[in-house]
């Protein structure tokens, strides 16, 4: 039986990897923080521990030797990066060394594709793909290009290893830590008169936007792929929050969203960057990978899952 190992197997993408793999039969191994109450998909066998640790990542990959490992634990929000930058190395950047070193010795023949972000091009020209110069304007940012620079490395030395460059990517799964899902749910709560306001940042922030099971079969093609490579993951469309925040009040048939909205200054990232916007060109042509679900759609999906979910 095929044996798969996904770091920060609660998380969004994680979940969705798990439920994937779990239908087909694989072996599923998970790993979680070892103070984590998130509770992990049934069928999961889990381990709780600290990624920074080598030797308790080192006794698991050799005690598992995975034909898989998909690198997905990490701290993932930006705002948090600037709050606690020390721990945003230690939790993004550090773990990628250890685990890349326990399969280097003790499973070179597993296949390790690691979850990178599209903030590691931070002030880069759109739109980005894998040759665009990689110049990171946040903590987070430089843990994540620590992580895609050491992936490269042991690649060289022989792993099949291959990093892929997620833009923002979304779902009922996501955090309410993030903006998109902060809006949606705020949005249904309004329109069941639980609220009467979002309060947000900077509304003409952009993002390439896409849907998280579309990605998360990215990594999967990624990891079957016969040579290891790095590959850039998203729609090649931008969107404004303001945007968001209008398809999501037009999903509860409400137009005048202006109204409900208001900005706080203190929402503000300390640094942005550029705008974001992926150039999946290698991807759609190598791996015959593409998004299949609009933006609205997204936006949609995620206020009817937020509204199902008050009601219950």
């Amino acid at each position: 039986m095929k044996r798969v190992l996904i770091t920060g197997v609660t998380g969004q993408d994680g979940n969705y990897l798990a439920r994937e793999l779990l239908t087909e039969g694989v072996e599923v191994h998970g790993t979680l923080r070892p103070e984590s109450v998130s509770l992990v998909e049934p069928g999961v066998n889990s381990h709780r521990l600290n990624l920074t640790d080598r030797d308790a990542v080192e006794q698991l990959v050799r005690d598992l030797k995975p034909s898989e490992v998909y690198h997905l634990a990490g701290q993932t929000s930006v705002a948090a990066s600037w709050e606690d930058p020390l721990a945003t190395i230690q939790q993004t950047g550090l773990p990628t060394a250890v685990l890349l070193q326990a399969i280097a010795k003790y499973s070179p023949e597993t296949r390790i594709v690691n979850a990178s972000s599209a903030e590691i091009f931070g002030l880069a020209k759109a739109p980005q793909n894998e040759s665009t110069a990689i110049r990171p304007v946040s903590p987070y940012g430089s843990a994540k290009a620590l992580g895609y620079f050491l992936v490269e490395n042991f690649r060289s030395r022989g792993l099949h290893a291959s990093s892929c460059i997620l833009y923002n990517h979304e779902s009922p799964l996501r955090s309410d830590r993030f903006v998109s899902r902060k809006i949606t749910r705020a949005v249904a709560e309004i329109s069941q008169g639980l609220a009467e306001k979002l309060v947000l940042g900077n509304l003409e922030a952009s993002r390439d936007w896409g849907w998280a099971p579309d990605y998360v079969r990215a990594l999967r093609l990624v990891a079957a792929q016969p040579e290891a490579a790095d590959y850039v993951i998203g729609t090649g469309e931008s969107h404004t929050v303001a945007e968001f925040v209008e398809v999501a009040f037009e999903a509860v048939g409400i137009r005048d969203w202006k109204s409900y909205v208001t900005t706080d200054a203190s929402l503000l990232r300390p640094s942005d960057g550029a705008l974001q916007l992926a150039d999946s060109t290698l991807a759609k042509s190598r791996l015959g990978w593409k998004p299949t679900v609009s933006f609205t759609q997204i936006v949609t999906k995620m206020v009817q899952a937020d509204l199902a979910e008050l009601k219950r």
